[in-house]
């Protein structure tokens, strides 16, 4: 970027003329939620997940088997160029450990991915198996207070009239 590039961009920005953030939002025109099932629900087949597992899982084992070919011999020879006093040696073997340093970097991102891929289904299955309970929980308390005996703002014949006295023998 420019220099001129860069004070016209703050210029921008000081006038309020520069790009902003929106939220995607509902309108504010009402409470109404819509209920989750209507929409849908994130789906997450065990078959894709385990798919994307073993995809990770041979990309591991491929980057042990192809990846680390150059790395002895680059070693030696960076070995031998160090011996024979060509600094081209130290260079060499620094490019070497920095391979081999990267190559264990991408193959722990593999196998995170795949042991990742291994219980999410699970996992996403339990946290739904949670939420309905919880969920179902609610619904049965709300019943309970929707049952009622009787109408509606009258009071509840179960307990008798205040009115009448019990006899006590």
């Amino acid at each position: 970027m420019a220099w001129d590039e860069w004070e016209q961009l703050k210029a921008q920005a000081a006038q309020g003329q520069s790009a902003r953030m929106q939220l995607n939002q509902l309108d504010g025109g009402g409470g109404y939620t819509p209920d989750p099932s209507s929409y849908g629900d994130l789906k997450a087949n065990q078959s894709d997940l385990s798919n994307i597992g073993q995809k990770a899982f041979t990309l591991y084992n491929d980057l042990w088997n192809n990846g680390r070919r150059a790395v002895p011999t680059s070693e030696t020879a960076a070995a031998t160029l160090s011996k024979d006093g060509f600094a081209l040696g130290g260079a060499l073997k620094h490019v070497a450990t920095r391979w081999d340093e990267q190559l264990s970097s991408l193959r722990d991102a593999c196998a995170h991915i795949s042991n990742h891929m291994t219980v999410t289904k699970k996992l996403h299955a339990e946290d739904d198996h949670y939420i309905r309970r919880q969920m179902s929980s609610i619904d049965l308390l709300d019943a309970g207070f929707d049952e009622r005996v009787g109408d509606p703002g009258k009071k509840n014949p179960v307990y008798g009239d205040s009115g009448e006295k019990k006899d006590k023998n």
